[in-house]
């Protein structure tokens, strides 16, 4: 009589990617990624990416800065949680910042997005994201300037070593560019969301690995929301509503786990 095997749950999926599954519990998981493709590319997806970063983590000097040791055992820690214990910790650490009254009303903005305190500036590739922003306004008012809406981020991270997140259903890609930054080649996606309206995706390699979550800054007339996930860093820039611009780059910054 074969023995009754429980139901595969998200937190089965974590624990194997990161080996803390028994031999027999591992044996169940395998055989129920066999039976689902989607959940199979997924698991193998979580795989390749915690492989990548104990690659490189074993690359580094053996007297590594405190910083980067810091930054990639958060981005570990990141890769095996799921969206929901995230949000739910997200929606915990702004209760902790309402008890505290005006501390939470200066300091987190609307869905606990972090606004960048007046003192320290945002990151200079959030400058190059509103730069970019500004030229694709600029190639849209021009006739002469063809828009090129094809979309293919495999290409884009072969050419640049960039990772581009997931777009949601619903969003339309008006334009496709290779910008030149301060850090190098970047790239910058023209959107049209139901949500925010226009505005462009930013992604750099700024040359420094981290794990920055998403912080609302202002510039002039926007509001650009900017995150990094390990070596790539991203910005959403538009002139909208600040909470509807930190909902969409919260799932931008999600899906790239």
């Amino acid at each position: 009589m074969h023995r009754r095997v429980e139901a595969i749950t998200e937190i089965d999926f974590q624990a194997y990617v990161d080996d803390e599954l028994p031999p027999d519990r591992r044996i169940e998981v395998e055989a129920h990624i066999c039976r689902h493709t989607a959940e199979a590319i997924r698991v193998m997806a979580d795989l390749r990416t915690r492989d990548e970063l104990r690659l490189a983590l074993a690359e580094i000097p053996h007297t590594p800065r405190g910083a980067t040791i810091d930054a990639a055992l958060r981005l570990e820690r990141g890769l095996s949680r799921n969206r929901f214990l995230r949000r739910v910790r997200r929606v915990a650490a702004v209760a902790i910042l309402v008890g505290f009254g005006w501390l939470a009303h200066t300091q987190v903005g609307p869905l606990g997005v972090s606004e960048v305190v007046a003192s320290t500036p945002p990151p200079a590739y959030v400058t190059d994201a509103v730069m970019a922003h500004r030229a694709t306004l600029v190639r849209a008012g021009m006739h002469s300037q063809r828009a090129a809406p094809a979309y293919d981020p495999a290409e884009i991270r072969a050419a640049t070593a960039i990772v581009m997140p997931a777009l949601p259903q619903g969003w339309e890609v008006a334009d496709v560019q290779i910008f030149p930054s301060t850090f190098g080649p970047s790239v910058e996606i023209v959107i049209r969301s139901e949500a925010f309206g226009r505005g462009s995706l930013f992604a750099v390699r700024p040359g420094s690995f981290d794990v920055v979550p998403a912080t609302l800054a202002h510039k002039d007339d926007l509001s650009v929301v900017y995150w990094q996930v390990g070596e790539v860093a991203y910005a959403l820039v538009a002139k909208a509503d600040s909470r509807d611009l930190d909902e969409a780059a919260t799932g931008l910054a999600e899906s790239l786990y």
